[in-house]
């Protein structure tokens, strides 16, 4: 009996100790796991249960997400910048580089911003823009403790940083699923705005899929080594515009301050990573932008394994349709995106797709604009496959399987596109429609051409021109059409075109060197 007690205590003894064991494995995850496998350890047996709908209780969910968001303070050395803010870089964009204008050396600047942290050894998610270029990263943790955080991967394209700190048993956010976030939804966006403390506001989903162009936008500034070529060579330096934009639109309250701050929802999940206001003043206005966390969630991982981003391509230049740029092109539908050019080698020429063909569906879901394509592409890598429907010129619909390739099979063809030359629409990068008459009207001009889409890594990409913009001269000539606008091209005076137009922001004039 002795023996079989013994055997018995034993048992128990070795049971519970792997029963320990085991719980101290999930616990802690190894460093090797991806980020959502380390999400779905943690919160296995610690599910917030909370209403996205009806009336919610924003009290738990605050309480649950708040110590997890933290200050990010960024200090830059002393430099000499040429890619600054203000009123030079202002008219350096809009009336050309240079201007005989001298810059000195600045004095040292600081920024501050926000992150989340993902994992309780200290995992953090945050926007490019608030620690691109930092000399130092430090982050301040909801118990005050000041800790210097290193950047594991960072991505212009997407507005996204990966920094770690060395920290443990840090709080953490449940990351969410933001395919399921619906307009009228109500959201938290948590943050650190205008150097406040942690700051919870409350609003609802506003939009979903919204490119606002602010990537693009930044993606065309100069460098200080670029700038150093053009002054020596005067040869504007070429680009591949790969900027994804699909942001969750909101009207919670979001300022500067709260870039890379999280949104979440009721239940106190993940659905975003606040990037953007639209606003003439600085400050909220209602328009807050968020990154999708389904988005990021590829992206961190890529982070996290490689350093950067590895991305897929499809291998096409598109022009989104509408009403208008469907009558230009001459084809019936209004939906989806026309594809403009097929690069030789890439996936799309190896699927079978064509110039002239319309994409109109991604993994089964209706395709209205770029971002309803671009953001399911930017969670995908190089050898993934991809479902779409593409409505071919005569008229048959055709359901293709897409492998996406990687950035080297878009090089080429962006060298070769970077070679155009003369007087012809793609010089600019752009396709345009005549402008309606209510457009006319609304901005007072009796003649006008919409660009109505941008080609990226393109001229009117790198001036950062956006679609809407209403061309009413060309080298000083009222043009009304896009024949205008070729026929004006050359009358170019000194080797300069200059483009004068309008729009939402008011009267618009550049000038750019060529014929």
């Amino acid at each position: 009996m002795k023996k079989i007690g013994l055997i018995v205590l034993a048992a128990s003894f070795l049971g519970g100790a792997a029963a320990i064991g085991a719980y101290k494995l999930l616990e802690r995850p190894s460093d090797h796991s991806t980020l959502a496998d380390k999400q779905n350890t943690m919160f296995a047996s610690n599910v917030v249960r909370a209403s996205s709908a009806g009336a919610p209780d924003f009290v738990q969910a605050a309480a649950t997400v708040s110590p997890a968001v933290v200050h990010i303070k960024t200090t830059y050395e002393n430099k000499s910048s040429r890619s600054g803010g203000g009123m030079e870089d202002m008219f350096e964009q809009f009336f050309g580089f240079g201007g005989g204008m001298q810059r000195g050396p600045r004095q040292p600047q600081a920024a501050s911003g926000s992150g989340v942290i993902l994992t309780p050894d200290g995992y953090i998610v945050t926007n490019n823009h608030v620690v691109d270029k930092a000399d130092k990263i430090e982050v301040i943790l909801a118990n005050r403790r000041k800790v210097t955080a290193k950047v594991i991967g960072k991505d212009a394209n997407t507005d996204l940083a990966l920094i770690k700190v060395d920290a443990n048993d840090l709080p953490y956010v449940k990351m969410g699923n933001s395919d399921n976030v619906q307009v009228g939804e109500w959201v938290l966006a948590v943050g650190f705005p205008l150097d406040l403390q942690t700051t919870v506001t409350a609003g609802i989903v506003s939009a979903k899929a919204r490119n606002i162009g602010i990537l693009n936008r930044e993606s065309g500034m100069m460098t200080e080594e670029e700038y150093d070529e053009y002054r020596r060579t005067g040869q504007k330096p070429t680009r591949t515009n790969n900027s994804i934009e699909s942001f969750i639109q909101t009207d919670a309250a979001i300022n500067p301050g709260n870039s890379g701050g999280a949104l979440v929802n009721a239940n106190g999940e993940l659905v975003g990573i606040n990037a953007a206001i639209a606003s003439q003043t600085g400050r909220n206005e209602g328009y807050g932008f968020a990154i999708p966390v389904n988005l990021a969630k590829k992206i961190l991982e890529d982070f996290k394994k490689f350093g950067s981003v590895k991305r897929g391509y499809i291998g096409v230049n598109f022009v989104a349709l509408d009403a208008d740029v469907a009558e230009e092109l001459k084809v019936k539908e209004n939906t989806g995106l026309y594809v403009s050019d097929v690069m030789p080698n890439g996936a799309a020429a190896a699927a079978g797709i064509k110039k002239g063909d319309i994409i109109k569906k991604v993994e089964g879901l209706a395709i209205y604009d770029s971002p309803d394509l671009q953001e399911r592409i930017g969670r995908m890598s190089p050898g993934d496959k991809v479902a779409l429907t593409v409505l071919k010129e005569d008229g048959s619909t055709k359901n293709v399987n897409v492998i996406l390739k990687g950035e080297s099979s878009v090089a080429l063809t962006a060298k070769t596109e970077n070679k155009t030359t003369g007087a012809s629409i793609s010089k600019l990068g752009a396709s345009f429609a005549p402008a309606s008459d209510a457009l006319k009207a609304k901005y007072g001009v009796k003649n006008g051409v919409v660009v109505t889409n941008v080609v990226p890594g393109q001229l009117f990409d790198y001036w950062g021109v956006k679609k809407g913009l209403v061309i009413t001269k060309v080298n000083g000539i009222a043009v009304g059409s896009t024949a205008d606008i070729e026929k004006a091209l050359p009358t170019s005076r000194d080797g300069r075109t200059t483009i004068s137009g309008v729009s939402e922001e008011g009267a618009v004039t550049f000038s750019f060197n060529g014929n």
